[in-house]
């Protein structure tokens, strides 16, 4: 064997590409970037995703509901959890589901329960952060308000404020440098307190009556009038503050894609778009978009929920085979981000065993942290497996890890699924400045891990 073939080398994918390759990617991404700014919530997300099923012949399904082979179907759990699945010819028992699992949500700034008030001729929102974030990041960011508010008489209120142009957006005050001195001097992790990150959201005082906090008066009859709510039903509201961002080209070349988002959304969308460009009926394939995962995935529309369960619990009982067969003969790509390579950073990251921009989906064998502690850690086997069913296909891909041992380290949905014994492996694009308000991926690695699992469920 020659030297190339015995040694292994991570490449560039556009070092040996041709023109229409990169037309392709570059149109992949477009379509991406149209999903980014209309899923910005795990709400949102599960909106584009029943729309998309729905435009590819997929159809409601509701436990209980017949299943048929040749079936297409969406489950939409709560609003916050979406299930799409099609039943292959080739008997369930003895080749299981091709599974390919994402989340939908993302780090962002939660509305507290009792949340408005007024104070120094300004009116807030009390807030509590949600998942992993960075708290110095977001003040004085551009802000977006979105979610749903339920009123007392069960009527449910879509909001989105901030995206449209035309739309105010709301924002966390910051300190000013000159007055600094205090908070420059506090670590970086604590410099911002997460009882400060409060949203200005007002500052006219309402008119027409006399009385205290006239300000925040005029905030809720604003509220009123818009959504017909009252103080009391923000206790029935789920409200997030975002980054009031599109999702842009980066880069005099435009290869790479900044938004909000991308951890986890950047895989859910390939995820949908290789199960409606399959066109192979004999393997039976199912893609789950989670919530929770940034907290944990616990709740009844996180990964850990015994909701998949009872789904292929259905789907075997309906093709009159065993689920607990089923489930061992599955297999399941859990994809999620990783940590791309950043050379302005390189002192956490191992760099044989880094993933880098535009060099392909990245693999992840294992994640956790320290001794791999919280990890799927995948079997030679399954590696061996996926490997063989990429190459056959001419997936660009890589290997990685979450940064040097005892760095860090991090989780994804894998554990959740594998502990079902159903083999599992973690895949995903790799991302630069991973959980900010604004992240930024590789175009290139973003088609290729819609490449990878359109392999995968067509292997």
């Amino acid at each position: 064997m020659t030297n190339e073939q015995l040694q292994m080398k991570k490449k560039h994918v556009l070092e040996s590409s041709d023109t229409s390759y990169i037309q392709d990617v570059f149109a992949y991404a477009e379509g991406y970037k149209a999903f980014l700014d209309a899923a910005k919530t795990e709400r949102e997300a599960v909106n584009v995703g029943v729309d998309m099923a729905k435009k590819n012949g997929y159809v409601e399904y509701r436990l209980g509901d017949a299943i048929r082979r040749g079936g297409k179907y969406y489950f939409n759990n709560r609003g916050k959890n979406l299930f799409l699945f099609r039943i292959g010819t080739a008997p369930l028992d003895e080749v299981g589901l091709r599974i390919m699992a994402a989340h939908i949500d993302s780090p962002r700034i939660d509305i507290k329960q009792n949340p408005l008030y007024e104070d120094s001729g300004m009116c807030f929102l009390k807030t509590h952060y949600y998942g992993g974030i960075k708290k110095y990041q977001w003040p004085t960011l551009p802000l977006a308000l979105h979610g749903v508010v339920v009123l007392k008489d069960g009527t449910t209120k879509q909001v989105c404020i901030g995206e449209d142009e035309n739309d105010p957006i709301f924002y966390i005050n910051d300190l000013l440098p000159h007055l600094g001195q205090d908070q420059s001097a506090k670590p970086l992790g604590s410099a911002i307190a997460g009882e400060s990150l409060n949203i200005f959201v007002g500052g006219i005082p309402y008119m027409a009556e006399e009385g205290d906090d006239r300000i925040k008066m005029n905030v809720l009859h604003l509220l009123n009038e818009k959504y017909g709510m009252i103080e009391a039903d923000f206790l029935s509201a789920e409200l997030s503050a975002v980054p009031a961002f599109k999702a842009r080209d980066v880069g005099f070349d435009r290869l790479f894609i900044g938004a909000y988002g991308h951890d986890d959304r950047v895989c859910a969308y390939p995820e949908m778009t290789a199960l409606f460009a399959s066109t192979d009926t004999v393997n039976s394939s199912l893609v789950i978009l989670a919530d929770k995962e940034e907290t944990g995935s616990d709740g009844n529309t996180g990964m850990s929920a015994d909701v998949m369960l009872d789904l292929i619990d259905e789907i075997s009982h309906a093709l009159g085979v065993s689920a607990a067969r089923v489930r061992a003969a599955s297999k399941c790509l859990s994809a999620d981000v990783t940590a791309a390579y950043d050379p302005n950073f390189s002192e956490v990251y191992e760099k044989r065993n880094s993933a880098f921009v535009s060099h392909g989906t990245a693999i992840c064998k294992f994640t956790g942290s320290r001794g791999k502690s919280g990890t799927n850690d995948a079997s030679a086997e399954f590696m061996g497996y996926v490997r063989g069913v990429f190459d056959r296909a001419g997936v660009a891909w890589q290997t990685c890890e979450l940064g040097k041992v005892d760095q860090g380290g991090g989780g994804t949905v894998a554990k959740f699924i594998s502990k079902h014994n159903i083999d599992t492996i973690d895949v995903g694009v790799p991302v630069i400045s991973m959980h900010a308000p604004y992240e930024m991926v590789s175009k290139v690695d973003v088609y290729e891990t819609h490449r990878a699992l359109l392999a995968f469920i067509d292997a």
